[in-house]
């Protein structure tokens, strides 16, 4: 099977081979000929499946043979792609500019989130074509008149379970009534949920439904280890696993803000490049740290569950739980960062004694049980 014969064309596929991809994953052999065929779809895949790009070739296709046909008004996007988080919208969005860019397609497109200064966002709407947002963000333009829903023609919920999960249930009902009723639909999901089902009902008509079957457990890719250790010892053991191990592209997981901030300026005083990532740093200092820690260039990246899903960083080595999350699904959502794409990874637990019986439950959900790792020995 090949992109070609998906029916993508031959520029597409030009960067596509540039890229060094050339065998379509399994959900694009399946989404691009519905899209351009303008099903609406219900696709069910984990994050690192090749899910964005699946609509993203088709939508670029669809819009740029479409586009001499539709009536275009200034401010009045022909795609919404929804998404949950700011980082999530930037890498859509990438993905989207590398593919315009390098076709020499005079498409438009925009990524708007909080975070960062609505005036530039509000500026930058003119003859935008494909818009990747934030719902808040989206509704703030649209309150302001800087866009304008009634001429979508395509609609994408991508990491629609988290945004049906994490209270934007009021904000996404406020955009679905700006919307025109005569449009494609495509919901992208992780999982296939109640909350799922019952917006499949209400958005999607006569859906093709593609759910994606594991080949194998991706848990199985991932080399676990815990350490049950006291709370107080957790940082010198990070340090010594991190310096002992030469360890590179670390992603560590901490439980608050606060935390993230301290673990990370610990790692840094004791010589380790570290840095901290979360809600309440600028958009801009989140860009920079996030494609300084792609590129290899900063060694620890601490942070909060923002991370745990969506984000994909390809290849990375390894991840450690400094503190468990609240919820067994989130744990796996953290692990799920490393082990990607066929590659192995490593995921390391620092358990203290107060979290014990939690992490019993987090294996039980896992059905695994992950090898403790006696940490007497060694000299912190």
């Amino acid at each position: 099977m090949s992109f070609i014969s998906l029916g993508i064309s031959e520029s597409l596929c030009t960067v596509l081979e540039r890229e060094k991809i050339t065998t379509p994953y399994p959900i694009q052999t399946e989404v691009i000929p519905a899209i351009l065929d303008n099903k609406d779809i219900l696709g069910i895949a984990k994050t690192g499946s090749g899910k964005t790009l699946s609509y993203v070739l088709p939508i670029l296709m669809n819009v740029q043979k479409k586009k001499k046909h539709w009536v275009m008004k200034d401010r009045h996007v022909q795609v919404l792609v929804v998404v949950p988080t700011r980082e999530l919208a930037a890498q859509v969005n990438s993905v989207f500019l590398k593919y315009i860019h390098d076709t020499s397609s005079d498409i438009k497109t925009l990524a708007v989130f909080g975070g960062a200064s609505i005036n530039p966002q509000m500026m930058a709407m003119r003859n935008v074509n494909i818009l990747i947002a934030t719902p808040g963000r989206l509704l703030e333009l649209v309150s302001v008149n800087a866009v304008h829903l009634s001429a979508v023609k395509i609609v994408v919920l991508d990491e629609a379970d988290k945004m049906l999960t994490v209270g934007f249930e009021k904000e996404m009902d406020q955009i679905f009534a700006l919307l025109p009723k005569s449009r494609q639909n495509l919901l992208f999901s992780a999982t296939l949920n109640e909350d799922i089902h019952s917006l499949e009902k209400v958005l999607l008509h006569d859906p093709v439904v593609i759910k994606m079957e594991e080949e194998s457990d991706p848990i199985e890719l991932i080399k676990q280890s815990a350490y049950f250790i006291p709370e107080e010892k957790k940082g010198p053991l990070l340090r010594y696993l991190i310096k002992n191990q030469d360890m590179k592209q670390v992603l560590v997981f901490t439980s608050s803000v606060t935390r993230a901030d301290r673990v990370a300026d610990k790692l840094y005083k004791n010589g380790i490049d570290a840095s901290s990532i979360h809600s309440k740093k600028s958009q801009g200092a989140r860009t920079d740290l996030l494609r300084a820690f792609k590129q290899g260039k900063l060694r620890v990246l601490v942070t909060t569950d923002l991370l745990a899903r969506g984000i994909d960083i390809e290849f990375l080595p390894f991840v450690i739980n400094y503190e468990l999350p609240r919820s067994p699904k989130i744990f796996i959502h953290r692990i799920g960062r490393t082990g990607r794409a066929g590659s192995f990874g490593e995921a390391i637990t620092l358990v203290n004694p107060s979290e014990e019986t939690h992490f019993h439950v987090i294996e039980k959900k896992m059905k695994k049980r992950v090898p403790r790792i006696d940490a007497d020995h060694f000299d912190l």
